[in-house]
């Protein structure tokens, strides 16, 4: 018989042994023909070759019954949880279909199946499990939390197996997910002595030195040790006992684990680690009688023993957010040895032992929401309680903890958490910035896909890019997370910034050619003219072809030709309050139909237009009011248009002439970056000049980066105006600032 026979021979008798300890172990809760069928289709799937053995050599079959008798053994599962570990494999490998699962075994078993299909597909992604957020994942792809101690007990079976199996590098990887990964997992669920096991084996898998040194240090000591506990306890067994009390006292040895974490942090060799042992006094108490009873223990013992007061841990008056209670005591046993000692009662230990949200925090795994915490707590109760039905079971263990959020997978296996109704293009900028501004589509699971697409957890996704994209508006439509719509608006600002300095130059060269020097007050004034509120919106058409620069240029001019027409200005500029219109003396130079206004004539009340606010400068035309005299308002009023078109035979034409001394308020619209202390320059401006009053300031930041705001300033004239523009516009952060 070769060597080959003689392992398949081995594995034969192995998997007879097995099936027989299952079949005692299962006995009760299976269904009487549900083995033969489980035979029948195993046979069928190994005759189509559809069971491979995997990276350390395992047979399939066989590896999955030593699975079940461990969920069986161990955890306490039954029938759904056995019969989906026996066939999980066979459906994999399409033998049989849930469909026929459900028809034969019953809903509950493919049901548990489909989650374990599910949680090998999550992994088949390569994701990296060091993260949080793989936790999370994992748990919301096992609705069913029998999927997920069916893979706690597949994890330590495996740990069991590898020690001389399989590649190094593979070794590596399984240990280390049992102690980053399972360990924790199996913790939180109460599975205290598998949780012990993960992290022995991982450690001696990973550091196997470590591992057998303090293997053997402990074995050499074990036999002092017992006797020690012994000699140690007797004496307090003595004293409570004769103070009335019932009690029952145990010992635990830490884990090989635990004790090179505890070397590693206090940088000690093994003689170093003075608690290599716990002593637990679990007393019988009524609730009314707990704290008493617990702290009459803590007197007796210190009064045998010297405490080290340091070490007292008191959470009996004041309990942990978590709800644990326990009362800890280091003293000074025989030989000079410290010894940690536990009091509690036997309510207290049920709630430590179960994990109910306090031995796992109190040991430092991290959790990932009280809500989690909530929801695990009764777990393992509803395991051991046989007289909960499957149905029950099922409901207890069904997972609605991540319902608002999706988890996706990078092709490299990193993983995001995204809000629920996230698409590609969140996925994208969640990545980087750039590859969101750059993002044109992506893949999901190997598809080509929209951006707007929707994802769902466990979703693998591919970003496809263009150096040549950049953000649209309607973006702001498919974006949901407040990080890529922020970036978007961002990128469309910076766009609309960009487009107008092109367009900006462009203009400027067109009038460097004709030899123009343009004068910003007057470009201000066409711009109002032609009808833009705003100077990014004069630039944006020019920028596509709306309006062309041959034109504004034409327009600029013509507006230029007639403020430098005497008849039309005068270089003296004053504000026209106080001043009425010398019509007589228009008759008498043949202008009948000119309103001047000036302060040496009588006889015509007027009033400036409070829609406009008219300066001293400004091309202006009067209106006659029906009880109220004449309204002054500028041309390019926003009332203009409609006076001439619908009362032309009231409005008068009208100029300025002369002088004057009193101030009149103007607003100014003011758009920039929203940098620290702009505000403060663009006051300090102002409050600078001479003869100029800061009135009001009102100012709004958007979510883009860039503020705007109104400032109303009393002023002189047009040219202290002009002048007090020209400063604010220098300001570093201003980028534009218009009347």
């Amino acid at each position: 018989m070769d060597v080959q026979e003689k392992l398949l021979a081995e594995e034969r008798e192995e998997l007879l042994l097995t099936v027989k300890k299952l079949q005692t172990l299962v006995a009760e809760v299976l269904n009487p023909d549900d083995f033969r069928k489980i035979k029948e289709i195993l046979l069928r799937t190994v005759e189509s070759e559809g069971l491979c053995r995997d990276k350390f050599g395992l047979n399939p079959v066989l590896f999955d019954l030593q699975t079940a008798v461990i969920t069986a053994e161990e955890i306490g599962l039954n029938r759904a949880s056995i019969v989906s570990i026996m066939l999980h494999n066979c459906v994999a490998a399409g033998v049989v279909n849930e469909a026929y699962v459900s028809q034969e075994f019953g809903d509950d078993v493919a049901h548990i199946i489909h989650g374990i299909l599910r949680v090998n597909e999550l992994y088949a992604k390569k994701p990296s499990i060091e993260t949080e957020n793989f936790r999370d994942l994992l748990l919301s792809f096992a609705e069913d939390m029998r999927v997920i101690f069916i893979i706690i007990a597949d994890r330590v079976n495996l740990m069991r197996q590898i020690k001389d199996k399989g590649e190094m590098e593979e070794r590596t990887r399984v240990a280390t997910e049992a102690a980053r990964l399972y360990a924790p997992l199996a913790h939180k669920l109460g599975l205290y002595l598998i949780k012990r096991e993960l992290e022995d084996l991982s450690l001696k898998y990973l550091e196997p030195d470590v591992y057998y040194m303090i293997k053997e240090k402990l074995n050499a000591t074990r036999a002092a040790r017992d006797l020690y506990i012994a000699n140690f306890i007797g004496p307090i067994e003595e004293k409570l006992s004769a103070a009335g009390l019932k009690f029952h006292i145990k010992g635990r040895t830490k884990s090989i684990h635990s004790i090179w974490q505890k070397m590693k942090k206090q940088k000690c060799k093994f003689e170093g680690i003075y608690d290599l042992f716990a002593i637990r006094v679990i007393l019988d108490s009524a609730p009314e009688r707990e704290k008493q009873d617990c702290w009459q223990v803590f007197s007796i013992v210190t009064d045998m023993y010297r405490p080290n007061p340091k070490r007292l841990r008191d959470w009996l008056s004041v309990p942990k957010s978590n709800g644990y209670e326990s009362l800890h005591i280091t003293v000074m046993g025989p030989e000079g040895k410290w010894v940690e000692i536990q009091i509690r009662t036997e309510r207290m230990d049920e709630i430590a032992e179960r994990g109910l949200a306090a031995h796992w925090r109190y040991k430092g795994v991290k959790d990932s929401g009280s809500k989690l915490e909530d929801w695990l707590k009764d777990i393992r109760s509803a395991l051991e309680n046989h007289a909960d039905s499957d149905e029950q079971l099922v409901d207890r263990f069904k997972v609605d903890l991540y319902s608002d959020e999706v988890f996706v997978f990078t092709p490299k296996g990193d993983l995001f958490k995204l809000p629920i109704g996230a698409t590609v293009l969140d996925f994208a900028f969640q990545i980087h910035t750039t590859v969101g501004c750059r993002c044109t589509g992506g893949k999901v699971n190997g598809k080509n896909v929209h951006i707007r697409t929707k994802l769902q957890s466990g979703d693998q996704v591919e970003i496809l890019t263009s150096p040549k994209q950049l953000p649209k508006r309607d973006w702001l439509n498919i974006a949901v997370t407040a990080k890529a719509r922020a970036k978007i608006r961002q990128s469309l600002t910076e766009q609309e910034m960009q487009v107008s300095t092109l367009a900006k130059e462009a203009l400027e060269r067109k009038f460097k050619n004709k030899k123009i020097e343009p004068d910003e007050s007057t470009m201000m004034r066409l711009l109002k003219r032609m009808g833009y509120k705003h100077v990014t919106e004069f630039y944006k058409a020019i920028a596509e072809n709306m309006l062309d620069v041959n034109t504004v240029i034409e327009q600029y001019q013509a507006l230029q030709e007639r403020d430098a027409n005497p008849n039309a200005f005068s270089t003296e500029q004053r504000s026209a309050d106080g001043y009425v219109a010398n019509v007589q003396d228009d008759h008498a130079q043949g202008n009948a139909d000119v309103l001047v206004l000036d302060n040496n004539l009588k006889g015509v009340e007027y009033s400036l237009a409070k829609c406009c606010n008219p300066i001293y400068g400004d091309d202006v035309f009067g209106f006659v009011t029906v009880n109220r005299g004449i309204k002054v308002h500028r041309t390019d009023c926003p009332n203009a248009a409609l006076l001439k078109e619908r009362m032309s035979y009231r409005v008068l034409r009208a100029r300025w002439a002369g002088k004057g001394s009193k101030q009149y308020p103007v607003t100014l619209h003011v758009v920039g970056h929203d940098d620290i202390g702009i505000v403060n320059n663009i006051t300090s401006i102002i409050n600078k000049e001479k003869n100029v009053m800061l009135r009001g300031i009102s100012i709004q930041s958007s979510e883009d980066g860039l503020f705007s705001g109104t400032l109303t300033v009393m002023i002189d004239d047009q040219n202290q105006l002009t002048q007090l523009i020209k400063k604010i516009t220098t300001v570093k952060g201003v980028k534009h600032v218009s009347r």
